[in-house]
This record gives C-alpha cells, sequence and structure tokens, in this order.
C-alpha cells in the first residue's frame, strides 16, 4: 500500500479528489485545510497520539484518514477511539454542542476486517427497527483493499473509487499507467509518487515509516507463536498420563524431545 502522504499532504487536490470518491457527497468538497495530526497531548508519545491525515472541508466536515497494514485484532475500537476524540475535542475551543460538526473516519486497511465480500463498508447512526438515520455526524467508512478484484484492463474500472484503490494498491502496475493516461487526478499522483520517491527527506520518512510497521508486525507474530507454544505445553502436560511420548508430539506438533523432558520434570 502507498504511504498516505501521497494522498494530500503534499497535492490537497488529490486528497479532495480521493474524499469525494469515497463519501460521495450531493455537494462535492471544493477545499480543505490540514490540520495537526496529534490526536491529544495527553497521548503524545504513544502510538494512538498521532494521526496519518487530519483535515477540515470547505463545509466544516472534519476527516481523518488512516492507513493500517497490520491486523492488531483493535481496528473497530480503534477506529471508535479516534472519532470520539476527534468529536468531543471540538468542545475545547468551547463551542456549544450546537456547533459540533459532521466528523468521518475512513480506514484504508491491508488485511480483511469484516465478514462482508464488499470492499467499502459505510457505517452511520440509525434506529435499529425503522432504519432512521438519528444524526449524521458519524460516519465510519472501512475499506479492505484485500477484496478489491483483481483489475486486468482500465476499461474494467467503473468509478473515480476504484480507480483510486486500483491506483493505491498498485501503484506501478499497467492498470494505473492506463489510469494515469485518462484520468488526470491519479496522473497528478503518479508524479507525486515520483517526484516524493527523489526526495530524501520523504525516503528517509518512508524507511522509518516502513520498518516501525514490519517491527510491529514481528512483534504481534512473535506474540501469537508463543501464545501458541504455551498452549501446546499445557496440553501435552495433560496429556502426559494417559499417551504415550510420540503420540503427545503427533497431536500437539510439539518436538518429541520437549515432550520427553517435560515428562521428566513431571516426575521429580
Amino acid at each position: 500500500m502507498n504511504s498516505p502522504q501521497l494522498l494530500g499532504l503534499k497535492k490537497p487536490e488529490l486528497l479532495i479528489s480521493f474524499l469525494n470518491a469515497v463519501l460521495m457527497p450531493d455537494e462535492p468538497i471544493t477545499s480543505i485545510t490540514f490540520k495537526d495530526r496529534t490526536l491529544d497531548k495527553q497521548y503524545k508519545d504513544d502510538k494512538l497520539g498521532a494521526l496519518d491525515i487530519l483535515a477540515t472541508t470547505n463545509k466544516g466536515e472534519l476527516i481523518n484518514v488512516e492507513v493500517q497494514v497490520t491486523d492488531e485484532k483493535n481496528m473497530v475500537e480503534r477506529s471508535l477511539f479516534y472519532w470520539s476524540r476527534l468529536f468531543s475535542g471540538q468542545l475545547q475551543d468551547g463551542n456549544p454542542y450546537q456547533k459540533l460538526e459532521r466528523t468521518i473516519c475512513i480506514n484504508l486497511l491491508d488485511f480483511d476486517l469484516l465478514d462482508t465480500p464488499e470492499y467499502h463498508s459505510c457505517y452511520v447512526l440509525k434506529e435499529r427497527d425503522r432504519n432512521e438515520i438519528l444524526s449524521d455526524l458519524f460516519e465510519l467508512h472501512f475499506i479492505e483493499l484485500n477484496k478489491i478484484k483483481n483489475i486486468k484492463q482500465a476499461t474494467e474500472i467503473k468509478t473515480q473509487l476504484e480507480a483510486w484503490l486500483e491506483f493505491i494498491k498498485h501503484p506501478e502496475s499497467q492498470v494505473s499507467y492506463e489510469l494515469a493516461r485518462q484520468d488526470e487526478t491519479i496522473r497528478e499522483a503518479k508524479d507525486e509518487l515520483l517526484v516524493l520517491s527523489c526526495n530524501e527527506q520523504f525516503r528517509l520518512y518512508y524507511e522509518i515509516r516502513l520498518k516501525a510497521l514490519l517491527d510491529e508486525t514481528s512483534r504481534l507474530q512473535t506474540a501469537r507463536d508463543e501464545g501458541k507454544i504455551e498452549r501446546d505445553l499445557e496440553i501435552a502436560t495433560n496429556l502426559l498420563d494417559v499417551l504415550d511420548d510420540e503420540t503427545i508430539s503427533l497431536k500437539t506438533g510439539l518436538p518429541l524431545n520437549t515432550v520427553q523432558q517435560l515428562r521428566k520434570r513431571s516426575t521429580k
């Protein structure tokens, strides 16, 4: 997945195009103002303390775009946390409740999250039985890139959102090159990517961000592996009285010598 900088930190018009493609508003967004991405001073040193992209639109909407490549099993809760902080943070300026602006969180995910075949899901506040919208102040989007069908030709793409997501997912693909010839915003996005790739400061930023993501992925995998080993050891220990070592090794996947060591410790 491409860096979130490409979505607008250098080119606001690219982010405007992307947001209009995702939100499909009756009145398109025409301008944005980027805001301080620090979510809360209380969390400034925490991984939850900084957002990827935060902007207000010409209509006063507050929009957060997050890119997440690792499934930490907390994406829904994380997004609700971000939304609640952004929404309630508007009152810090002394605004009355009536002045609270519509707050939207858009999550670009490089993993499967929801039990649905659709790649784009939008959640709003509705009455359960009457399907009646309570307020438009709340809106959460989850875009699961792995659920997008494989595109072989640009002619298969029917919407601006599909064009954007193809570019975000495969910026160097032949389809993206075809889209760049047909679509001005995709062409500008490719040009911006080229400029950024030649920028030493951006390369350093990107490498640091990539390393952090890889380290986090490795940490989570290690934790999962350690948890599985602990469970297997517990199961093996419980089976020592009823099965021989070879069978326990076969059932749990533990090495035979590990099972033998468990038996020795249990007989001491």
